[in-house]
């Protein structure tokens, strides 16, 4: 790798053009330091005039807090609630541009709402403008906004805002911790998430069964259930108390590593450890027995739950549902799925995807219509899950039929053609269903559907995330043969994904090839070559180009706090600290 990177922008050789610096030579310039990019400060003032003319609000003074625009009311189509929901936004940030201070309830509203339309950079710019205005929020409000970023890989961002809480007034409390250390394991980091529980406690922290569910699950996931078993007993031995939870964490590593006999062996020894198995507990040992086909022992458990009064869930009843489907035993999970309403629960997409993806496996199209049909009836909607299920039909060369049941889908609940198709290929894409995207890609594009350049990211995601790297750089050849110009989150899409493959020499090809295309890579570019090579172990090479970066002003000071702080460049950290 060393040997590699030297050929690529290392800080040690990057120049610092024609600007110097007291006490550092300046040093002739490479690769980065020609190409570096302008930086100007987007207008965000743009649609203000707007907003304020179609809001009949009116500016109250300084001292006291203003109301934002209703954007719960009116129309419920998902286009005309996110303008509302972003008129909502641009009046908050220009009311506290011009010193005013939100309603702070609304304004935490705002940004949970934000959030769940996955529009989380919008919603921490709305805890920035409270923290401006002097009105911060509290701290479940910090720890929804961490949670959330811990949930879509933000850990840096996540580990970053948790360190500021305390200067805003709102010290960090166990959930937010324990927000913070999933999100860490989560992502495959339990070497990190020990290291940071340790800090915590020297805080004064103190883990609760949740924090201890954490650690075991990434312990499972990363390292094995031995490994697990090994920290759990630790966890004890230190005076940590786990409860159920732990144990059935367990119980899910020793089943998932196909150790049935094993996790029986501690299903039936949890009373003597104090605790009485759960419905969580009988439903991760009946999901083994179900999906190995063992049905008269799955029996056997359900009864056995029915002699302890231990009722079952929607998640019992999906367990059965899937496994019947996965052996091909559609008629008895469609009965099973039946059953449900009368035993009083609603099915919801999870109930009905296994059978239709079971059905499109078997080249069953109209079956997996009717199935789709009965969800419309049964008011369920579709999920990524549904698509992905659908798309199993490519598998059987029936891409046609799986394009005609997608159409059908999309006409029936009047979605736009361009916002429906290209979901439906990122939710392909990101499930490793990249060759039925395409497929299905080409039938789209027969039928007017043009892909734009959100599109063609989540297909080289997708490339990327299967292995072919090849074809996923081929993909800019193909759109420039078209005459198509791809876009500079094409490449930063293609990027990250050489980087994610552990292939960071390829990304800085791909980086040069953009220069001599004349794109202007962004912060969002560099960011990601600096994790890429921190991702290599390179953390020391990593640091020096961050540190470089943020020199010249390519990087914000934010963002280098950021991977200082996720990569544990503690040199980094103290040299800015100030």
């Amino acid at each position: 790798m060393s040997s590699i990177l030297q050929s690529v922008p290392c800080c040690s050789r990057l120049g610092s053009g024609s600007s110097s610096v007291p006490g550092r030579n300046n040093k002739p310039a490479c690769l980065f330091s020609s190409h570096l990019p302008n930086l100007h400060t987007t207008n965000l003032n743009n649609g203000f005039a707007k907003v304020l003319a179609a809001t009949q609000v009116t500016i109250p003074p300084r001292a006291l807090s203003f109301s934002l625009p209703n954007w719960k009311s009116g129309k419920n189509d998902n286009r005309t609630k996110d303008l509302r929901l972003n008129e909502a936004f641009l009046y908050l940030e220009h009311m506290v541009d011009k010193g005013h201070r939100p309603n702070t309830a609304q304004a935490t509203q705002l940004l949970y709402d934000l959030c769940k339309s996955c529009k989380i950079r919008k919603g921490i710019r709305v805890m920035e403008l409270m923290v401006i205005s002097g009105k911060p929020p509290e701290t479940p409000c910090f720890t929804y906004l961490v949670n959330q970023l811990c949930k879509r890989g933000n850990v840096g961002y996540a580990m970053q805002l948790v360190e500021k809480m305390d200067k805003y007034g709102c010290p960090p409390n166990t959930t937010t911790y324990n927000s913070l250390v999933r999100g860490l394991c989560i992502h495959g980091n339990l070497q990190q998430s020990l290291q940071l529980l340790e800090k915590l406690m020297q805080k004064g922290l103190v883990p609760n069964v949740f924090t201890y569910s954490f650690l075991l699950e990434a312990a499972y996931k990363e390292r094995g259930v031995d490994e697990a078993e090994r920290l759990l007993e630790e966890i004890i031995a230190k005076g940590g108390k786990p409860n159920l939870v732990s144990y059935n964490v367990l119980l899910t590593g020793l089943c998932k590593e196909g150790r049935l006999t094993e996790a029986m062996i501690l299903f039936r020894n949890l009373p003597a450890k104090g605790f009485q198995p759960n419905v969580v507990s009988y439903n991760i040992i009946l999901r083994s027995l179900c999906y190995d086909g063992r049905w008269e022992d799955g029996e056997e458990l359900l009864s056995e739950m029915g002699e302890i009064n231990c009722a079952p869930s929607l998640i019992t009843y999906n367990i059965l549902i899937g496994s019947l489907a996965f052996h091909g035993r559609t008629e008895q999970a469609l009965i099973i799925l039946s059953e449900m309403g009368t035993s009083g629960f609603k099915p919801n997409s999870a109930s009905f995807n296994p059978i239709i993806a079971r059905y499109c496996k078997d080249g069953d199209a109209e079956s997996a219509r009717k199935v789709l049909d009965l969800m419309v009836a049964r008011y369920v909607g579709f999920t990524d899950g549904t698509y992905n299920a659908i798309a199993l039909l490519c598998e059987e060369h029936m891409v046609m039929e799986a394009f005609q049941i997608l159409e059908k889908l999309r006409t029936e609940q009047k979605f736009s053609m361009h916002g429906f198709y290209r979901n439906v290929i990122s939710y392909l894409c990101k499930k490793g269903n990249t060759l039925p995207a395409f497929q299905l890609l080409d039938e789209m594009t027969k039928n007017g559907f043009t892909p734009d350049n959100y599109t063609n990211s989540s297909l080289i995601r997708g490339l990327c995330m299967e292995g072919m790297l090849d074809e996923a750089r081929e993909v800019f050849t193909v759109l420039e043969d078209y005459g198509e110009k791809p876009d500079i989150d094409n490449y930063n899409a293609l990027i990250l994904g050489l980087c994610k493959s552990q292939r960071t020499d390829l990304s800085f090809d791909v980086y040069m090839d953009m220069i001599e295309k004349e794109y202007q890579p962004n912060e969002t570019t560099y960011t990601i070559l600096v994790e890429g090579i921190a991702h290599e172990n390179e953390i020391g090479l990593a640091g020096e180009l961050l540190n470089e970066l943020h020199h010249r002003g390519i990087v914000t000071k934010s963002t280098l706090e950021r991977i200082a702080m996720q990569y544990h460049m503690e040199d980094i950290l103290l040299l800015h600290s100030n």
